[in-house]
């Protein structure tokens, strides 16, 4: 099944911290697809912390949605994910599942498609280079289109 991620953190060596969570994800979750270009962005959310590096990855696997989560979050607490000082603060890796096929989950613990998707750019540029025509299920708009703000 068709995974879609954005992976990305802020502390430590960043470039190096996505180079070894894709080797994670290969392993545990399935074979990488697709990889976008590494993007630097700004923090989202709370603003007064170091930049970031994200990069969006397409993966065939088959485990549930249930299981993924599990696995990404095993993966996060390698790097000992965040601290946790404030939400949406620092990392050294954060694993978001940001669609996964044309699932719709709405748990206390799993929300797909992710929730902010829509409203952050860093994961609608990378996601955009590797899955352009994707069309999200509840807007009904492409990855191209809501990048483009062409609502």
């Amino acid at each position: 099944m068709n995974l879609l991620l954005v992976i990305g953190g802020n502390l430590g060596d960043k470039l190096e911290n996505i180079n070894t969570t894709c080797v994670l994800l290969e392993e545990k979750l399935g074979k990488i697809l697709k990889k976008s270009p590494i993007y630097e962005t700004k923090a989202w959310g709370v603003t007064d912390q170091p930049d970031f590096l994200n990069q969006a990855l397409q993966i065939e696997s088959n485990f549930s949605p249930f299981e993924v989560l599990a696995i990404c979050q095993e993966i996060e607490t390698k790097f000992l994910k965040r601290e946790k000082k404030r939400f949406w603060g620092e990392r050294t890796m954060d694993i978001d599942i940001i669609y996964y096929e044309n699932w719709q989950i709405l748990t206390k613990n799993l929300v797909i498609p992710h929730p902010y998707r829509t409203q952050r750019k860093f994961v609608l540029e990378p996601l955009a280079d590797i899955c352009p025509d994707f069309v999200d299920m509840i807007t009904q708009k492409s990855v191209k289109t809501m990048l483009n703000g062409e609502w």
